[in-house]
C-alpha cells in the first residue's frame, strides 16, 4: 500500500522514533516527551490510513473440475441396414492386457500389440488364444508397430529409440537411436529397410537391418506422421497439409504427393490402392498407387482423434472409439457394415480374424470373421 502525501509530508524523520526501540527492561523515562507525541500521532496517522483501506477481498477458491466431458457422438454412416451393435457379436477369444492395448501388427505365427504404460509388447498365439510373451521395450512404446528381418520394429517416445525384438527368441536384440516425430505416426517396413518419420521439420528417416542404424533420410512435408508399405511404396501422411506421400525404397525419392481428405493420418494399402483415414471428417480416401489418382473419399462418419486403419480379407477396416469397425468394400467404395458401442482404437485383419485393441478395457477381441452377420 502507497502512503498518502497528506502525512507523508509531516512524519518526522526516522531516527527521530528510533529511540522508541526499546529492549525488554528498558523504560522510556530518557526519551524526549516531543519525540514520544510527534512519533504518537504518526501512528495514528498510519493507523487512520489503512482504517480507511477496504479489507482485502477473500480468496477465490479454485474451480473443481468435474467429470470429463463426454466425447461428442460420432454420427457413422446413414446407409439403411449397415449399422449393427457390438453386443451382438461373440468374439472367439479375449485377451486380458492390463494397461493401454494399442498398435498392432501380425505375422505368420503371432499378433503382437504394444502397451504403452507397461513399456512391454505382447505376443498373443493365433493357435492358443493365449497371451505368450510380454517382452519390455523402450520406454512409452509408440506410433505403431512394423514386422520386417524376422523382427519386431518398436518405436519408444519416452526414450526416442526403436527397439528391434527377435520373433524368435522374443528378446531384444537391437535399440536404435532413431525418434519418433508423433507419437500417433507409423512405422513401415519394407523389402529393404525400416522407415519412419523422426523430425517434424519433414525427415523420413531409413533403418538399415543389417547396421540397425538409420542410413539415409528423405524430405518430406513437415509435421508428416502415419506411415505404411505397400502396391511398391513407403506412403507417408501429413495431416496439417491434407497429403499423402509416396517415397520409392529403392531409390529415396518422392515419387507422388496427392491432395486426400482432411487431416489424414492412418493409412493402409491393398486392392492397388492407399487408404488414409482422414480424422478432419471422418472420411477414408482412396489413391491409385500407380498413377497417384485420388478416386474417392469414403463416407465413414469417425472424425477425430483416435483410431487406426487396415485391410484384410478383402476389404478396409477402420476404428475409432464408439465405432469399433468400419468396414469398406473397394469394389463399391462404400461402408457394408459398421459396428457401434464399446471398445476399439487399433485393429489387424489376419489369421482368419479381426484383432481389435479395446483400449479402454484392456483387452483385445479376437472375432472370427466367419461369424460376422
Amino acid at each position: 500500500m502507497k502512503v498518502p502525501l497528506s502525512w507523508q509530508a509531516k512524519a518526522p524523520a526516522p531516527q527521530k522514533c528510533k529511540t522508541l526501540r526499546t529492549n525488554v527492561g528498558q523504560t522510556l523515562s530518557s526519551v524526549s516527551p516531543a519525540v514520544i507525541a510527534v512519533c504518537v500521532g504518526v501512528l495514528s496517522s498510519v493507523a487512520a490510513v489503512y482504517a480507511q483501506d477496504p479489507p482485502p477481498a477473500a480468496a477465490v477458491p479454485a474451480m473443481k473440475k468435474g467429470p470429463r466431458q463426454p466425447r461428442p457422438p460420432k454420427p457413422g454412416v446413414s446407409t439403411p441396414g449397415v449399422k449393427r451393435e457390438m453386443i451382438t457379436i461373440t468374439p472367439e477369444a479375449v485377451f486380458p492386457i492390463e494397461g493401454v492395448p494399442d498398435w498392432q501388427v501380425t505375422t505368420d505365427e503371432a499378433v503382437w500389440v504394444s502397451n504403452g504404460p507397461k513399456n512391454t509388447i505382447h505376443r498373443l498365439d493365433p493357435k492358443t488364444n493365449k497371451v505368450e510373451a510380454a517382452i519390455t521395450v523402450g520406454r512409452r512404446p509408440c506410433s505403431g508397430l512394423a514386422a520386417g528381418f524376422g523382427s519386431i520394429w518398436v518405436p519408444s517416445c519416452g526414450d526416442k529409440t526403436v527397439s528391434r525384438v527377435d520373433i524368435k527368441t522374443n528378446e531384444v536384440t537391437a535399440t536404435v537411436a532413431a525418434t519418433p516425430s508423433q507419437s500417433e505416426g507409423g512405422i513401415a517396413a519394407s523389402p529393404e529397410a525400416v522407415w519412419i518419420v523422426t523430425d517434424a521439420k519433414g525427415v523420413l528417416s531409413r533403418i538399415d537391418p543389417a547396421t540397425n542404424k538409420i542410413a539415409a533420410e528423405v524430405e518430406v512435408p513437415p509435421n508428416s506422421a502415419g506411415a505404411t508399405y505397400g502396391e511398391g511404396a513407403v506412403w507417408i501422411t501429413t495431416p496439417d497439409k491434407n497429403l499423402l506421400t509416396g517415397v520409392d525404397p529403392k531409390t529415396n525419392r518422392v515419387i507422388q504427393t496427392v491432395e486426400v481428405g482432411p487431416q489424414p493420418r492412418f493409412v493402409t494399402t491393398g486392392a492397388g490402392s492407399v487408404w488414409t483415414l482422414n480424422q478432419g471428417d471422418g472420411t477414408v480416401s482412396r489413391v491409385d498407387a500407380k498413377t497417384g489418382k485420388l478416386l474417392a473419399n469414403i463416407e465413414v462418419g469417425i472424425p477425430g482423434t483416435g483410431g487406426e486403419l487396415a485391410f484384410g480379407n478383402g476389404h478396409v477396416w477402420a476404428t475409432v472409439f464408439q465405432i469399433p469397425i468400419s468396414e469398406i468394400d473397394p469394389a463399391v467404395n462404400q461402408v457394408v457394415r459398421q459396428w457401434t458401442g464399446a471398445g476399439g482404437d487399433s485393429i489387424r485383419v489376419a489369421h482368419g480374424s479381426i484383432w481389435l485393441s479395446n483400449l479402454r478395457e484392456q483387452n483385445l477381441w479376437r472375432i472370427t470373421l466367419s461369424s460376422l452377420k
